[in-house]
């Protein structure tokens, strides 16, 4: 297997933090946002969509999206379970992941992306050429705040985000809070238990993925 990864972003680190949960070493195949690789010709002819990550599996075929190459992985390498072993706690891993990734990554996503030059004419990931929009910087700044609350105060009732052991919902979660600080929309002062779940959670070796 191969992944079409870059590392500055989130959600290639998510299906990397994932894979090592899994204890599997793929090859990396590094690809930069922000240079234009993911739209440039060559990637194209490998994901027409233009995003990261994707995997390609032994025989050539392609699975794009985390959440995709998620499920793949965990069926083919169900061990350790990160999606949930019945169905009511893999509809709350879901829905915590899920929250994670719209209300966090994409918010964040959308604070950054609209405000960095680098990035003009690619207001979203993908080859369509889109605009930047300067108010959403500000709107991706009251998402990523509501997230931090809602994590915040579900975490004051469980020790992990979707269940009450480590999952895929941590992961998304904190891949999330993670280009949140480097972009400088860090843990909030009063977030207490965001803090005291992201010290456990950056602790596993995996998390350097």
């Amino acid at each position: 297997m191969r992944l079409h990864d870059c590392q500055m972003a989130p959600n290639p680190r998510r299906a990397r933090i994932f894979l090592a949960e899994k204890g599997l070493d793929v090859e990396k195949v590094e690809h930069s946002i922000l240079d234009g690789e993911t739209n440039g010709e060559a990637y194209l002819k490998i994901n027409p969509w233009g995003t990261v990550p994707a995997l390609e599996l032994d025989d050539g075929s392609l699975i794009r999206e985390a959440p995709a190459i998620f499920r793949y992985i965990e069926a083919s390498h169900p061990s350790p379970n990160l999606l949930g072993d019945n169905p009511r706690e893999a509809a709350e891993i879901e829905a915590w992941e899920r929250f994670s990734e719209i209300q966090g990554i994409s918010a964040i996503g959308e604070y950054f992306r609209n405000q960095t030059e680098a990035l003009t004419g690619r207001g979203l990931p993908g080859p369509s050429e889109l605009d930047l929009i300067p108010a959403l910087v500000e709107r991706g700044q009251k998402r990523a705040a509501w997230f931090y609350e809602e994590v915040n105060e579900q975490l004051g009732k469980t020790e992990y985000l979707g269940s009450n052991r480590y999952s895929i919902a941590d992961i998304t979660a904190q891949c999330a809070i993670d280009f949140a600080s480097a972009v400088s929309l860090g843990i909030p002062d009063h977030c207490t238990n965001v803090a005291r779940w992201h010290k456990v959670v950056s602790a596993r070796p995996t998390a350097a993925a």
